[in-house]
């Protein structure tokens, strides 16, 4: 009982220590986030020349558990309270398995730089959820500037696509819901745990699913091992789905779920950037323009009360 009790004295000592930081490095560390995040479609693009789409986010999954995993155990972090189990799965649902799974399978047929801009839709989901499931209440010049920069991003995807949706489309949109219930979720859970702790157990969670599933899929989807594909699983293994996600839900423990989502408007524009640079694909004329339109946005949410 006492070990428990110091533990449980240390994890609140470690969240207050989080959420009494500086709030400019709370906004830096989900900048962090963000950076880490927008070369994820790049590196699934480069880990798709070599595995399937079920073999890759099964593997990445795995991998990036045991990173966590060690981390956890080396450091004898306890087990979390019982209370807090039915959030942890729920952000494993959405960014341990929901969100990667729908958007690797979407990669398949779409650019990255088409489905960075769908999912730039993202932060305004997230702003929307935390406000249904937290019970924030940013101010109304928040909410003008998020969907000001929603309506810019949606405007962008609208005008290169041509109006239609394809099947890529919907699971990007659908990676768009459970994606944001994953944020929403891991950044109150990250009120009460140091924001590491909860994408690790949240990976740790998963892994009666994602070991047998990476072995089934390895078995029946070929692999080609190159430079490319090698770099790309590790990437979003240990960058995507662990580091960008500890520094991400840091970030969103010291400055608001709201306001931390909305650095993530500056995201399609980083993706759109690297596809160019890593992916030789061609940069939208529009792209400017946008990135003008959601740089104001950002500057404007982050200023607002949230």
């Amino acid at each position: 009982m006492r070990v428990h009790s110091s533990a449980t004295t240390a994890s609140r000592i470690a969240v207050a220590a989080e959420r009494e930081q500086q709030p400019g490095l709370g906004t830096l560390q989900a900048a962090l986030g963000v950076i880490a995040f927008s070369l994820t479609f790049p590196a699934t693009a480069w880990g798709l020349e070599g595995f399937g789409p079920w073999s890759l986010v099964a593997v990445r999954s795995v991998l990036a558990a045991v990173i966590a995993g060690s981390a956890l155990l080396a450091l004898h972090v306890p087990l979390p309270a019982r209370r807090h189990w039915s959030g942890l799965a729920v952000v494993a649902a959405g960014v341990v398995l929901g969100f990667p799974l729908l958007t690797t399978l979407a990669l398949e047929t779409s650019t990255t730089a088409h489905a960075a801009v769908v999912v730039g839709l993202l932060p305004l989901t997230t702003a929307l959820l935390s406000a249904l499931r937290v019970g924030t209440r940013p101010s109304r010049t928040f909410w003008a500037a998020a969907l000001a920069g929603a309506a810019a991003v949606l405007a962008f995807t609208v005008q290169q696509s041509g109006g239609a949706l394809s099947r890529a489309d919907l699971y990007l949109f659908a990676a768009l819901l459970v994606c944001a219930a994953g944020y929403t979720e891991g950044g109150r859970l990250a009120r009460v745990m140091p924001g590491w702790h909860v994408i690790g157990w949240a990976l740790v969670l998963c892994l009666p699913l994602t070991v047998p599933g990476a072995a089934f899929a390895l078995a029946q989807e070929p692999v080609r091992l190159t430079a490319h594909s090698v770099t790309g699983l590790l990437w979003v293994a240990a960058g995507s789905q662990f580091l960008g996600l500890v520094v991400w839900y840091r970030g969103m423990a010291a400055v608001g779920i709201p306001k931390a989502s909305q650095l993530q408007l500056a995201q399609p524009l980083l993706t759109l950037v690297w596809s160019v640079l890593l992916l030789g694909e061609h940069l939208p004329v529009a792209a400017p323009l946008t990135a003008v339109a959601v740089l104001v946005c950002i500057a404007v949410t982050q200023r607002a009360r949230g």
